[in-house]
């Protein structure tokens, strides 16, 4: 079958209540502003913008969140057929502080965790290129088994998968049983994006080297990973770890970094889809992510791949 889709991003849509004013902590929060989140809804909606045709499959509550959210995914050019409506069950909700660093967060998950796998086109899965998801997305049945079994489809297609290992405890509180399912998901024909935090989080350790990072999620057998590093910029590894690329970030004025990590994530993709190399693909990364990171809330409608490509 005809690839015609980029991306199918499968997982959390759901709705980002931001504090207002800079803090670190929930505690001192007291004044919040809304805004459509979700890893893999951010990262369907900035590829979109990008120029690449993108569906997003997720679930929501049929209630004035959940519509606020699905015309927000609209207004990208997503196509938002798959966005399914939960009649008894509210839209999932994530409390967010504003930080130039990790943010504090609280999250409500309720519609996000109930994605079956008949929500899942198996035809839009045959169709697509990139097959998309979290550990977000995984922590929780029934999506998880939804989530891995269109895994299974996208590659028997030909397709290729990408993962966020973005992984937290307050999320999933069993690492075994995380570790053991990013492992296997990551096994074959896999792009990983993963952070210094994620890593650390999920390895329940400190003081992890890049060294060790890379050469561990390479063992379980992903084509290519890209490790972001915050102020340190990102490392992009691929060829079992025998060919890698530095990205040292340019100086900003961070205004949020919520966001940041898909940003660059959507960036990297939408390079590779157009069969730029690993180190271009960061760079493009590295741009998109900059210009998220000195503005709040989404990308600009009018960000163009092109002169992000052409000046890199």
């Amino acid at each position: 079958m005809e690839k015609k889709i980029d991306l199918l991003a499968a997982g959390e849509l759901l709705a980002d209540f931001i504090t207002v004013d800079e803090c670190e902590s929930l505690i001192e929060g007291s004044t919040f502003a809304r805004y459509q989140g979700g890893s893999p809804a951010n990262l369907a909606a900035n590829l979109a913008r990008l120029g690449k045709k993108t569906v997003l499959v997720a679930s929501v509550g049929s209630d004035g969140v959940g519509y606020f959210l699905k015309n927000e995914i609209a207004k990208t050019g997503i196509d938002i057929e798959s966005i399914v409506m939960q009649e008894s069950i509210p839209t999932s909700l994530v409390l967010v502080s504003r930080t130039s660093g990790t943010p504090d967060f609280v999250a409500y998950r309720l519609a996000d965790r109930m994605l079956q796998f008949s929500d899942i086109s198996v035809e839009l899965i045959a169709q697509s290129r990139l097959f998309h998801t979290t550990c977000f997305a995984l922590s929780m049945q029934p999506a998880r088994d939804a989530l891995l079994d269109s895994a299974r489809l996208a590659l028997e297609s030909g397709a290729s998968l990408s993962i966020d290992l973005n992984y937290h405890p307050q999320i999933w509180p069993n690492r075994r049983e995380a570790l053991r399912i990013v492992s296997e998901f990551c096994s074959t024909r896999t792009l990983v994006k993963c952070s210094m935090d994620d890593m650390e989080r999920l390895l329940d350790a400190k003081d992890l080297t890049v060294e060790h990072i890379l050469q561990l999620v390479h063992s379980w057998g992903a084509d290519l990973v890209c490790l972001t590093r915050g102020s340190k910029g990102s490392i992009t590894s691929w060829n079992g770890g025998e060919e890698q690329y530095l990205l040292k970030p340019k100086p900003l004025k961070v205004v949020d970094a919520t966001g940041a990590g898909d940003a660059f994530w959507s960036g990297f993709l939408a390079s590779w889809l157009e069969g730029l190399d690993p180190a271009s693909c960061a760079r493009v990364g590295g741009e998109v992510a900059a210009i998220k990171l000195t503005r709040t809330g989404p990308l600009p409608a009018d960000i163009n791949f092109n002169s992000l490509a052409s000046a890199i």
